[in-house]
């Protein structure tokens, strides 16, 4: 199984000996089986105190096989593509099951089409070019201000091949080309520090890092830090809270769409389980999940099970519409297959997960929201949280925030936090703005990391706890 291209890269599982893998797997009676074949390089760069301070390239490749009856599953992997190797891992998650057959399940294997367009292959420019735009964003950043104290610049770059065959009777191949670059900036005025960060990436090549994006991105980040040092005490209290474009999707990505995902309805530790077709939010609220938006950070060709991602409807004119599903909770659910069972590499079993999660945009503008209200909170980027999926419950920690006064943004506050609940969260959603943006990060669950987009429009909650530490 380790025939090369023409360029040397892994071409792919032969489709009978794919077959033959699957037919293996399924000897012992499993309902369903699959064979996870994946080729990945991947280079970092990391630059600290103007220097080049780690440079780390990498290639693996490796295959696993699953084995499904029921909700039960065995499942293995191998490092590497050899063929003996995979049989006999076939061969032994086959056994559990315990139903020993001569019969060898018919597998008919089909190779679907379309693969990702890169315009400018990230392995084809020299790691010098890349190094270069690093020094470029550390001399930017610096630049904003006598301030900024010290800048961390990080690069990365992947190339995922995937090809996932099933018993249902496909051979799906996905080739996914990501880069970004994220810089934190750090700045001091008489022992007070304070950060600025800020991410470009995206599902595509490294035409995304032109110089003026890059100066840009760099610029960002030190104002932000350099602003913060005027940052007073967060006030305390309840308030309106406006969350700006963007990053603030990440409330919704937590506090509400991991209970969207069909492994937590099925185990009944969702808020949301039972819910499909209530109101859950006004009418102005549309919510999706985009596993196909073009350059979004988590967009695919298809799922880590084969499954073509798609555009999921989750909430439509206020009314919940859709859960999350991967192969194995779909057919216990009786839920039609979205496109979300995701993994983080060969060496894992996919679970439901969410791809490109944001609210759909509104009439307003950010402007008016901000000119609609006399006194609250405008949350420009939130940091770390913690959520409770079964209740909705949440704490978010604001990186970086404002007060609105006299409707308008005036001093940037530290220190504030934004607690409350999912569901109510949704229902106090009032007035939505047309400036959707998505951002790249990187979600965790059951111990692995897959990347994903979270964004929204300006948008106000009409009422929402800040914690903060004003005495006044």
């Amino acid at each position: 199984m380790t025939t090369r291209d023409s360029r040397g890269d892994y071409a792919g599982p032969a489709l009978e000996q794919a077959a033959q893998v699957i037919a293996r797997a399924l000897r012992g009676g499993g309902d369903a089986a699959e064979l996870f074949v994946e080729e990945r390089h991947s280079l970092s760069l990391r630059l600290e105190d103007g220097r080049i301070e780690n440079a780390v390239s990498g290639s693996d490749l490796g295959a696993s096989v699953r084995v499904m009856r029921g909700l039960s599953t065995v499942f293995g992997y191998v490092d590497g593509v050899e063929e003996k190797a995979l049989l006999g891992l076939a061969a032994d998650l086959s056994r559990p099951h315990g139903r020993q057959s001569e019969v060898i399940a018919p597998v008919t294997l089909q190779r679907p089409g379309k693969n990702q367009v890169v315009r400018v292959d990230p392995g084809m420019v020299g790691v010098s070019a890349k190094a270069d735009l690093l020094h470029l964003a550390d001399e930017t950043a610096r630049g904003v201000s006598g301030e900024v104290r010290q800048v961390v610049v990080a690069y990365g770059e992947s190339r995922q091949r995937i090809w996932v065959a099933g018993s249902h009777g496909r051979l799906a191949a996905d080739d996914r080309t990501r880069v970004m670059m994220s810089i934190t900036v750090m700045a001091e005025r008489d022992g007070l520090i304070q950060t600025g960060r800020d991410t470009l990436a995206h599902h595509g090549g490294f035409e995304l890092l032109t110089e003026e994006a890059v100066e840009e991105l760099a610029r960002g980040a030190a104002r932000t830090a350099v602003t913060m040092l005027d940052s007073r005490p967060a006030p305390a209290g309840r308030m309106p809270v406006i969350l700006a474009k963007g990053f603030g999707g990440v409330l919704f990505h937590e506090a509400c769409g991991h209970g969207l995902e069909a492994d937590y309805i099925l185990k009944k530790s969702s808020v949301w389980e039972g819910k499909i077709g209530r109101r859950v939010a006004g009418e102005h609220v549309f919510a999706y999940d985009d596993g196909v938006g073009e350059g979004l950070w988590g967009s695919c060709g298809c799922d880590d099970e084969g499954t073509p991602c798609r555009r999921t409807t989750l909430i439509e004119a206020g009314v919940l519409t859709s859960f999350l599903s991967d192969r194995l909770r779909a057919a216990h659910l009786g839920l039609p297959l979205t496109g979300n069972g995701r993994r983080q590499d060969y060496r894992y079993v996919p679970y439901p997960r969410m791809t490109n999660t944001y609210f759909g945009p509104g009439q307003h503008t950010s402007s008016g929201l901000i000119a609609d209200t006399p006194r609250g909170l405008y949350a420009k980027s939130l940091a770390g949280g913690e959520v409770n999926p079964a209740t909705g419950d949440f704490v978010f920690a604001v990186s970086e925030g404002y007060l609105i006064e006299g409707r308008k943004v005036t001093a940037p506050v530290r220190g504030a936090t934004l607690i409350g609940n999912g569901p109510e969260v949704l229902k106090g959603i009032d007035a939505i703005a047309d400036d959707l943006e998505v951002e790249a990060g990187t979600c965790g669950k059951e111990g692995q990391g897959v990347p994903v987009g979270t964004g929204q429009p300006t948008l106000r909650i009409r009422e929402l706890t800040v914690g903060g530490t004003s005495l006044s």
